[in-house]
């Protein structure tokens, strides 16, 4: 008898359904949500709230019948941020701003009644002052420098040819950025918030995990100077990103602003293992091309245990504890055993054992740097229950971190702003352009906004081209739209998808200026007022004014003041040789700390500039190398001489030796040629032949012996430091 067919469970009706159940995975649906919402849910949670605080702002100002309830709008799309800490502390700051901005304006109204000509040039001095002074002061007060000059623009500037209005124009502008200020802070605060100090969190987290990764890559295998060279300097840029955070996230958090000085020390101690590892990278690569085979087998296997003891976790579930724990076990029993392996190479040059003191005095010093800043990431040991830690630990120091900038930088960003806005205030006061004020107003825009940027002719292109699209789709709107919608809801409807492509665009990066340009204009130039005024000719001719304005901003910008030009990164690198300079003159206490924020400050507005590949940004990144390097080793080298001063009584002419080779060391770095550079190295040699005489007669006493050895290892990284060829203190 023949069998009938079995249906099999992979063929006909019961595969899709079974598969279904298959490939419906909850843990798995559940950790793609959470991806998502980690990354492009941020961005549309970002474009709902903007959204949100634009249509309120544009409600409440109605509401409170403002004359014009576009510039409460327009000023939520300057302030809103993705998370409440930068919308929080962009308020204070814009208060604050606001507050002085409209004074400004009051006083230049008072003080030229009646005199257009003064009052413009008033008004540009003020404004260009206001764009210097937030280049000088960078972070969240730059915002507040600038909203300084903006407000006074845009409340004085309509009001030049009608000074009888200023002191109501003045009240009711302040209203309406207020208005502005509260939604979008309350929106920010309230709806769903996204703190500031869990993102710092997840930072150092990542950073503690990606610095462990590379300094195992340097110590185990070395790294090629390209590679390096750029994972270095990113981890530069982290440290300047991260004193900004800290910045605003004090404005959402009252326990971490308590905290503050902690957080502080966290990064200064960041910033001296960078330089450890630095210097441990450049020896390694020395020995590496000097063919120092017998010393690279003895230092070999230290470096090789140290990167396995860094990597021996995985990176998602690092315990900075235990590798603290191991650090310092490893550390104790060091001394011990480099004396041990340094018994078999007596026998070998000065100089390959000078070679093998510096290499284990430089990894001790690296050990001894990274375990004080796990113990301190340690000390912020997270709750559950809290958005940030509580611990009894006592910070042992205080550390601030600086920055400084170039006084050619703050004026050159004066004239650029002064030349850009007086060429249209003249133009608008000769021929008495109706539109005029509001292309004086976008000058003024354009040049607060791109005063820090990397690329400002590129940003004041996208912000121009941005007000063209802008002025467009005002013109759809003011004829097609208005007209044909009644009642605030529906007016928030057809408004909402227009803000939201605005906000989308400003968060993508390389557009941002094109998103900037659309949302900004759009609500100065379409968003409807209490009374709407249907005149399709003054939106256009307000948009070419503020194109025109954008359009005149990049011509200057690339032109007459490229924020590149060699004589101005040329100040900005000698400000950074300064910094090395400083550490061979200065006064000992608190150094470390100046020298390491400011030359890391200096080699990120530095690498904002210098963006493009060329031999001038090779040049600026040799120079930022050897001025760590070197600047580091001479502070280590006072601070050695400051500790061991019985060497002044068995030596008197020790104390003259250092001071001399400190100054010759200055003179290199303030006078970069190549008589300098041979001085430098005569006064290395001495001290260090001086300090090997003096050894000999200490070398009964451990303690001094071992004093006398950081002192010589110290000088020994400051000559190979000046014979490195990659250096650059010798012409090419």
């Amino acid at each position: 008898m023949k069998r009938d067919h079995a249906i099999k469970p992979s063929t006909g009706f019961f595969r899709p359904r079974g598969l279904m159940r298959q490939r419906f995975n909850r843990p798995v649906f559940h950790q793609a949500m959470r991806d998502w919402a980690n990354s492009d849910g941020l961005i549309w949670l970002h474009l709902l709230k903007t959204v949100t605080a634009g249509l309120l702002t544009l409600g409440v100002a109605m509401l409170l019948d403002l004359p014009q309830p576009r510039i409460a709008m327009t000023t939520v799309f300057v302030l809103m941020q993705p998370f409440s800490g930068m919308v929080l502390a962009k308020s204070f700051y814009r208060i604050l701003g606001t507050a002085v901005g409209t004074v400004a304006a009051l006083l230049l109204g008072g003080l030229f009644v009646q005199q257009s000509e003064l009052y413009m040039l008033g008004m540009i001095l003020w404004v260009s002052a206001c764009i210097a002074a937030a280049v000088r002061y960078r972070h969240f007060r730059w915002y507040g420098f600038v909203l300084a000059g903006y407000t006074a623009a845009l409340i004085g500037i309509p009001n030049v040819m009608a000074p009888q209005g200023l002191f109501l124009a003045a009240l009711t502008r302040a209203a309406e950025v207020a208005v502005g200020i509260v939604c979008s802070s309350a929106v920010s605060a309230l709806i769903l918030p996204q703190r500031s100090s869990l993102v710092l969190r997840r930072t150092l987290r990542s950073r503690y995990a990606n610095f462990n990764a590379f300094a195992a890559d340097v110590l185990a295998r070395g790294l090629e100077r390209n590679q390096f060279e750029r994972r270095f300097a990113s981890l530069i840029d982290e440290i300047s990103g991260f004193e900004a955070t800290r910045t605003f996230v004090a404005f959402e958090d009252p326990t971490l602003r308590s905290r503050a000085q902690h957080l502080a020390r966290l990064n200064s101690g960041f910033m001296d293992a960078c330089a450890r590892l630095h210097a441990l990278h450049q020896l390694l690569k020395r020995l590496r091309s000097s063919g120092s085979a017998s010393i690279l087998a003895a230092v070999g296997p230290y470096f090789d245990e140290l990167a396995t003891l860094l990597t021996a976790q995985a990176p998602e579930r690092l315990d900075a504890s235990r590798i603290a724990a191991d650090l310092r076990l490893f550390q104790a029993n060091l001394p011990r055993r480099i004396r041990e392996t340094k018994r078999p190479l007596e026998t070998t040059s000065a100089d390959s054992l000078a070679d093998f003191d510096t290499a284990a005095e430089l990894l001790y010093r690296f050990v001894a740097e990274w375990i004080n800043y796990s113990d301190t990431y340690v000390s912020l040991s997270w709750r559950k229950s809290e958005s940030w830690p509580h611990d009894g630990r006592r910070v042992p120091s205080k550390s601030r971190h600086q920055s400084p900038t170039n006084n050619f930088f703050v004026l050159f960003a004066f004239v650029r702003s002064a030349i850009v806005i007086g060429i249209a205030g003249s133009f608008w006061i000769a021929t008495n352009w109706p539109s005029g004020g509001l292309a004086v107003i976008g000058a003024t825009l354009v040049c607060a906004l791109t005063s820090t940027s990397p690329n400002p002719t590129k940003m004041a292109t996208q912000m121009g081209l941005g007000a063209v699209a802008a002025t467009l789709t005002g013109y759809l709107f003011m004829c097609y739209v208005y007209p044909n919608i009644d009642g605030f809801p529906l007016l928030c409807a057809v408004l909402a998808p227009v803000l939201a492509l605005g906000a989308f665009i400003a968060t993508r990066r390389g557009a941002a200026g094109y998103g900037i340009g659309f949302s900004v204009f759009f609500c100065l130039l379409a968003a409807p007022d209490n009374v709407v005024n249907y005149a399709p000719d003054l939106l256009i001719n307000n948009g070419i004014a503020l194109t025109v304005a954008m359009l005149l901003a990049a011509v200057v910008f690339s032109v007459v003041f490229p924020v590149d030009m060699p004589w101005l990164t040329g100040r900005i690198m000698g400000d950074m040789r300064a910094q090395a300079v400083a550490a061979c003159k200065d006064a000992l206490p608190g150094l470390n700390q100046r020298f390491q924020s400011n030359t890391h400050d200096l080699i990120s507005q530095l690498r904002m500039l210098l963006t493009h590949r060329s031999r001038r940004r090779r040049d600026a990144l040799r120079w930022m190398l050897a001025t760590i390097e070197v600047g580091h080793a001479v502070i280590d080298l006072r601070n050695e001489a400051a500790r061991a001063q019985y060497v002044d009584t068995l030596q008197p002419r020790w104390r003259g030796v250092i001071d001399h080779t400190c100054d010759d060391l200055a003179r290199l770095f303030e006078r970069p040629e190549p008589r300098s550079l041979e001085r430098a190295q005569s006064s290395v040699r001495s001290a260090t032949w001086l300090a090997q005489d003096i050894l000999q007669t200490v070398h009964a006493d451990r303690d001094k012996r071992h004093d006398l050895q950081r002192i010589l290892s110290c000088l020994h990284f400051i000559r190979t430091a000046l014979l490195d060829k990659d250096a650059p203190f010798r012409p090419r």
